[in-house]
């Protein structure tokens, strides 16, 4: 197991070192690189610079999912001129090694997770086919995912290794079996503009917002219930904005909503627009995720058992990923990944190594037990 620590983390840390934040190109070479250099297999590169690889036979596919970008680094998470005592050339990405813990940006979300289904992918005499994919843009929204779905992009099951630790317990990796998704749009209401000495010549804007919030309000909220998981939806207005002067009738008025929507259902939020001078747009829509399927997320969690000494749980994740896109098109998905809450995203992103480890294990089973009885 030593060995193959060391190998995830060297991993991790090539990856993690490379600046993905404008531009993923870089990271899509690295990755493309090693598969062609450790697997006999067919890797791919498409044109939104998706790398793709397969291996193994069989009518059922299973997909091991990442995405190899990541949000701005913090200024700590960059490199400057020169070079480490690793010999990390500036202008690489900050990558430390403290108490058990690479800290980075990608770390977490999601580098870690992803050298630990490149060396699975590697080493799995799978059950049927198995399939590797790394996207780009899934922090614009799952654009690598979308395009690669509208191409074709369509594997049976997929586990998309994106932050399932920590979750039900301290120190295990469980398996999420569904996901919010998040719906953001605009409420415009419209008025006429008047003096403000005379607001009865006009129609007040805010006053027409205000009637729309409350309508808001008054929305019922969806629930759904997989696999045992009860989750529940969320509806909260985050900004209003409107008027130009302080003696003007406002003439406009911008209300933005964010909710977290659960397969299934959705708030009715069209209901805005019976006040008057009301309209709705829908700006985001990034779909929830729920297995479909209770025999893989039975598998899914045996793997996850197999590999650690805590007794993991099927959760339900409060954050989007593309296996929301995924699901839509009719993959069955689970996720599982290294990542911790409130790990991703920040100046101190970390994980730990042994996780990393975790989860190059969990893939590894999962890949050689599924589909079963082949």
């Amino acid at each position: 197991m030593s060995a193959n620590a060391t190998e995830v983390e060297t991993l991790t840390r090539r990856l993690v070192s490379i600046p993905s934040y404008d531009d993923e190109s870089a990271a899509g070479d690295a990755i493309e690189s090693w598969l062609r250099e450790a697997t006999d297999t067919t890797v791919r590169r498409d044109e939104h610079g998706n790398v793709f690889a397969r291996r193994g036979e069989g009518a059922t596919s299973l997909a091991l999912v990442g995405h190899h970008d990541v949000v701005e680094p913090d200024e700590s998470q960059r490199r400057g001129e020169g070079a480490d005592e690793n010999g990390q050339a500036g202008g690489e990405y900050r990558v430390e090694k403290r108490d058990g813990r690479l800290y980075g940006r990608g770390t977490a979300d999601m580098k870690g997770s992803l050298a630990a289904a490149m060396l699975a992918f590697r080493d799995a005499d799978p059950a049927g086919e198995l399939v590797f994919a790394s996207f780009v843009g899934e922090e614009q929204g799952g654009v690598g995912a979308r395009a690669a779905i509208s191409d074709g992009f369509a594997p049976d099951y997929a586990v998309v290794g994106e932050g399932s630790t920590n979750y039900a317990g301290d120190d295990q990796t469980d398996v999420v079996v569904a996901h919010y998704g998040r719906r953001g749009s605009t409420i415009t209401a419209r008025g006429t503009a008047a003096h403000a000495s005379e607001p009865e010549a006009g129609e007040n804007a805010v006053y027409r917002a205000c009637d729309a919030v409350d309508v808001v309000r008054a929305l019922e909220v969806p629930t759904a219930t997989v696999l045992g998981q009860t989750v529940g939806g969320s509806l909260v207005v985050t900004e209003i904005e409107g008027g130009d002067a302080w003696n003007v009738v406002p003439k406009s008025c911008t209300v933005t909503v964010d909710e977290r929507t659960v397969p299934g259902e959705r708030a009715a939020l069209e209901r805005v627009e019976s006040v008057d001078g009301v309209e709705w747009t829908v700006d985001q829509d990034l779909p929830p995720m729920a297995c479909d399927d209770p025999d893989f997320a039975e598998a899914a969690l045996a793997s996850a058992d197999a590999a650690q000494s805590a007794t993991p749980e099927h959760v339900s994740k409060p954050h989007a990923t593309d296996a929301g896109w995924l699901a839509d098109a009719g993959t069955t998905c689970v996720v599982l990944g290294a990542s911790e809450p409130g790990e991703a995203h920040t100046a101190h992103e970390s994980v730990s190594i042994e996780v990393i480890e975790r989860c190059r294990r969990c893939y590894l089973s999962l890949a050689e037990r599924w589909p079963p009885g082949t």
